[in-house]
Parts: C-alpha cells; sequence; structure tokens
C-alpha cells in the first residue's frame, strides 16, 4: 500500500478510507455529469445522465450518513483512479467529432465509473457486515444496488440504440 499502510492498521482503518475514497470520487461525478450532460447528444443518454446526477447527490448524502453512523466526520481522500477514469474520458470525448460516436464514448465511460463504484460498494457492504455494522451495510448496499441499476439502464441504452448508432 506504500504511503497508505502506515495509517492503515485495521479492516476498520481500511474501511474509514476506502469510505473516504469513493466520498470523494462521488463529488468528483458530481463535477463531471454536467459537462457529460452537455456533449452528449442523444436526448435518452442525456436523461440518464441527469438522473444519476440527483441519484449521485443523494449517494453523497448517504455516504455522509455512513460516516457518522460510524463515528467519522465526512472526509475525502484523492481518487486517483476515479481521477483517471474521468480525466480518460475527458480527452477522448475533446477528440471525437462524430456526435453519435461521442455519445458512444460519453456512455462507456459512465459505465466505467459505474463499474468503480460497484467494486467499492460492494467491498464497503462487505467489510460492514465484517466489522458488525449491519446500519452501515445497509446504507452502502442500497446505493450499491442504485449503481448496479444505473450501470443496466446504461447498457440497455448502448445496446438498443447508441452503439447502433456510432457504427
Amino acid at each position: 500500500m506504500g504511503l497508505l499502510s502506515k495509517d492503515i492498521k485495521t479492516l476498520d482503518d481500511l474501511f474509514v478510507h476506502t469510505l473516504q475514497d469513493i466520498y470523494y470520487a462521488e463529488q468528483q461525478i458530481t463535477k463531471a455529469l454536467p459537462q457529460m450532460i452537455e456533449k452528449a447528444s442523444d436526448p435518452q443518454l442525456k436523461q440518464a445522465f441527469q438522473t444519476h446526477l440527483g441519484e449521485t447527490q443523494q449517494q453523497i448524502q448517504m455516504v455522509e450518513q455512513v460516516f457518522r453512523m460510524h463515528g467519522h466526520d465526512p472526509k475525502g481522500v484523492t481518487c486517483p483512479a476515479i481521477d483517471g477514469i474521468i480525466d480518460e474520458a475527458q480527452e477522448i470525448a475533446g477528440e471525437i467529432a462524430d456526435p453519435q460516436v461521442l455519445d458512444a464514448a460519453l456512455l462507456a465511460a459512465a459505465q466505467a465509473v459505474e463499474h468503480y463504484e460497484i467494486t467499492r460498494y460492494g467491498t464497503l457492504v462487505a467489510w460492514a457486515k465484517q466489522l458488525g455494522r449491519e446500519d452501515c451495510a445497509g446504507v452502502l448496499h442500497q446505493i450499491l444496488d442504485q449503481e448496479k441499476s444505473t450501470d443496466q439502464k446504461l447498457n440497455r441504452i448502448a445496446e438498443s440504440k447508441i452503439n447502433t448508432q456510432a457504427a
């Protein structure tokens, strides 16, 4: 773990650190989604991004709730993984002139974000249970279910029209 290992000694420390990671990630996603909404040309894709922006804002509040339930103040730590996913999406989007291909790229980037969130929330749920924090696990599982639902929705949009239109 490099620099982090001196601060992370227990599963509880790791749980809190990962909670801080996803808190930061959710905040970065709320900054990136309005740009994605603006760049998307497909109305269904725009709507999916707008819906997810609202969900993400609620998820930030839910993560803050978990921090408080676990006796910590909400605080983020830089998440290089989400920064990389967002940076890559912005770089690729800046290079695409065809609006239908751009929609496919934006959708793929959104799914990469969802997959990252699914792995993080799945892990947090498991660790919360291991730590005897069923209360925290319950809230985190609600977020996990939302992330999975968003991923499935994006997948349906991709398969039903976006990818076909971009081809």
